[in-house]
């Protein structure tokens, strides 16, 4: 029998877009102020931003802001000159890992649709072959009008991702679909856009995230407190490299941007969500926490007190639905939230569940526990084999699962 081994691993410092290019166009729509958001956290994902404003767009907000925030020049005419060999559009052009228009005018949705290449915004589209994501903001009705859905459409077969719009209140007062989207979906989507050729390309993955809720009767349940964080940083960090990812979620976050998302509160719907999906996927990560016992009776009617002193409430184990998760190539990978023998417990649940490996952590281990930003994890796998790991952001916890993952992926 071999030798149980144990590594102690360094912190992975992963940070979503360290060293990638993003060309931020920004064009004349009252949203323009909201650009300045996208690029601060384009920045603060480690992105070498570079903005082009149309002239336009600088009646809405100074060059001097966006110059600020990304600590590099902005573009707005077609004669600067940023190196002796290319002029500004052809360079951005050329070393841009992802152009991102946000917000889009309809003005300049019609020129990209229509190949016009008259500043350098529309020039530099035109010239590159980085993908472009479109995020148009604008009146309802202008967005609504044929034209623009025939230039958006013209766009989407070009290879254009169009992102939005939302739907909202508007600059006019009116309520409708013209709101530039979020910049947290703007972010994933240009995270995922980047990384689309990256470890997991090709490869399905499937990831479950939050606490399950229990009926006790229409107004109350149990449950946990699992906020789903670390699932949702898990389907994130297996989007940004490529993979094509199921987030099945009973929490209440923020859907991920460029994911599919399947909500899913009870066990049953959980169970009725992942198991069916198993079948065709690559890697299955059981983040979520099951309830582990569920009400003996659940009432469809809200329970009453009585005037008594006291009241009991039964309770039955819940089936593991794990085991049931089948697929020819499918690796699996469980989740051990422990208080006490955290590697001992971990261990013994690789077998029942037909783990590869299980993500264990002690929830009472300051920074490890729910609703944090962090966790310390140690992987455990079927022969006992350990894997320990520093305090780490849940994102980057992500990112070891799925360098754990990989090479057992690459056996099947």
């Amino acid at each position: 029998m071999a030798p149980e081994i144990t590594s102690i691993m360094q912190p992975i410092s992963h940070t979503p877009l360290e060293g990638k290019n993003v060309v931020l166009g920004v064009t004349g729509s009252i949203a323009a102020y909201k650009a300045a958001d996208v690029t601060s956290k384009l920045v603060q994902a480690g992105a070498m931003v570079d903005v082009i404003m149309t002239t336009s767009a600088t009646e809405f907000v100074g060059t001097a802001t966006f110059e600020a925030l990304t600590h590099r020049p902005v573009t707005t005419g077609l004669w600067q000159a940023r190196s002796e060999l290319n002029m500004d559009h052809v360079a951005l052009a050329l070393q841009a890992d992802c152009i991102l228009i946000a917000p889009a005018t309809a003005n300049t949705i019609a020129k990209l649709a229509l190949g016009i290449a008259d500043d350098p915004l529309t020039a530099t589209v035109l010239a590159t072959e980085a993908p472009v994501i479109v995020a148009p903001a604008m009146d309802a009705d202008m967005f609504a009008s044929p034209p623009t859905q025939r230039n958006v459409n013209t766009l989407v077969k070009d290879g254009v991702i169009i992102a939005g719009p939302a739907n909202g209140r508007l600059a006019s007062g009116l309520l409708g679909k013209g709101r530039l989207i979020e910049t947290h979906v703007l972010e994933g989507l240009v995270r995922q856009a980047i990384g689309r050729h990256g470890d997991y390309s090709g490869r399905r993955v499937i990831v479950s995230a939050g606490g399950t809720r229990q009926p006790i009767d229409p107004v109350r349940f149990i449950s946990n407190r699992s906020t789903g964080k670390m699932g949702h940083r898990i389907a994130e960090a297996a989007r940004d490299r490529g993979a094509d990812v199921l987030l099945v979620t009973a929490s209440d976050l923020p859907h991920p941007s460029g994911v599919e998302v399947v909500k899913a509160v009870t066990v049953e719907e959980m169970r009725d969500a992942i198991v069916p999906s198993s079948s065709e996927a690559d890697l299955l990560i059981m983040a979520a926490a099951i309830s582990d016992f569920t009400p003996a009776q659940v009432s469809d009617q809200k329970i009453k007190k009585q005037g008594q002193s006291g009241t009991s409430l039964s309770l039955v184990e819940v089936e593991d639905f794990m085991p049931l998760a089948q697929g020819r190539k499918l690796v699996k990978v469980a989740f051990a939230a422990e208080t006490n023998n955290v590697e001992e417990n971990a261990k013994a649940k690789t077998a029942p569940k037909g783990a590869a490996f299980v993500v264990a952590n002690d929830i009472s281990e300051p920074g490890s526990g729910f609703g944090t930003d962090t966790n310390r994890v140690t992987f455990v796998d079927s022969k006992g084999n350990t894997q320990l790991h520093p305090l780490m952001t849940k994102l980057n916890v992500g990112h070891a699962i799925l360098d754990y993952a990989l090479p057992l992926l690459t056996k099947h």
